[in-house]
């Protein structure tokens, strides 16, 4: 129940009290509410009322889980594993990314953005956010919470590569909704499947797990590696064109971000993998067990699949991203 009070007061007091006021502050200024390439607010807005604006539809899509507004999601990992996947990495969170990224390019416009200073600081918040929520994911021993927290900070950087304002950046960020929606429902269908196989929950539980279930930990290794960015996993490839999009401004806080969170993710899902394939048990398991029943591998094998099928086949996806932002103004 608290939960839920704490999904449904953020939201809901997020979406009334600033999302709701920024959509009518919009219409009053523009006298329309549609999306236009380039956007709608040049010319009706100046100085530090952009900034305000900005702020209030990023806090407004409080999906989107920027700190400090990112409470819920931690929250709500008490659902049922499949209802957490759902929620971390496809439906709800995506929702406000993707608001986000809309309203950047079709309401401000990214060339209005650049030429004004006062929307400057959804950089460093998305930075700080990246890496905050990263060193907080570093002393969970909850493997739910962990993803958790792990979400947050991914989400982050779609945040942070469309403030960047570069068309690769852009590029980067639409890629990465499809890589970390691949990467980390695999990280929570992997959970799902230790939890009914073993009735684990604590990282600290899961020395040699990897042993009892190599498929369930080699996929968890898959979409983990893919949160880091490594290859030929889905995630290296959007956090290349988000490098790119920060290298292409010179964007020297992005830069340290993107790297340093890397090496952060390696620091927080590394040593999961070292405990389930490298040292012993030390807790012994309610009973005797292997890999989950097959319904679950089944799904978890082709979520693990696609993430790397991502990977290979990201040609298309990348073609029409980069056509696409090739058409902004």
């Amino acid at each position: 129940m608290r939960a839920g009070r704490v999904y449904f007061g953020i939201l809901i007091g997020a979406s009334i009290g600033l999302f709701l006021p920024a959509i009518i502050w919009t219409y009053v200024l523009t006298g329309t509410l549609d999306f236009v390439p380039g956007g709608i607010l040049e010319g009706h807005l100046a100085g530090p009322a952009v900034g305000l604006m900005l702020g209030l539809y990023v806090y407004g899509a409080a999906k989107a889980a920027v700190m400090p507004l990112h409470r819920w999601l931690p929250a709500a990992m008490v659902a049922p594993t499949p209802v957490s996947a759902l929620l971390h990495a496809v439906a709800v969170v995506k929702a406000g990314v993707f608001t986000i990224v809309k309203i950047i390019i079709y309401v401000f416009g990214v060339d209005f953005l650049f030429a004004t200073p006062s929307s400057g600081w959804l950089v460093p918040v998305a930075a700080f956010t990246v890496i905050m929520a990263s060193l907080i994911a570093l002393r969970q021993t909850n493997l739910k919470r962990l993803l958790a927290y792990s979400t947050i900070s991914q989400l982050s950087y779609i945040v942070l590569a469309t403030a960047i304002l570069a068309p690769l950046s852009q590029v980067g960020a639409a890629l990465h909704i499809a890589a970390h929606g691949f990467g980390k429902i695999t990280l929570f269908f992997a959970a799902g499947s230790i939890y009914t196989a073993s009735k684990k929950t604590d990282i600290t539980q899961m020395n040699g797990i990897g042993l009892r279930m190599p498929l369930t930990m080699g996929a968890f290794a898959i979409g983990a590696l893919s949160m880091i960015g490594v290859p030929p996993m889905a995630g290296f490839v959007s956090k290349w064109y988000m490098l790119g999009g920060a290298l292409q401004t010179e964007n020297y806080l992005a830069i340290g971000t993107i790297i340093l969170s890397t090496v952060l993710n390696a620091a927080y899902f590394l040593p999961i993998l070292y405990r389930a394939f490298f040292l012993a048990e030390n807790v012994a398991p309610p009973r005797e067990h292997g890999e989950a029943n097959w319904p679950i591998r089944l799904a978890l094998g082709t979520t693990a699949l696609l993430t790397i099928a991502f990977f290979v086949f990201n040609g298309p996806v990348v073609d029409l991203e980069m056509q696409l932002v090739e058409t902004l103004p």
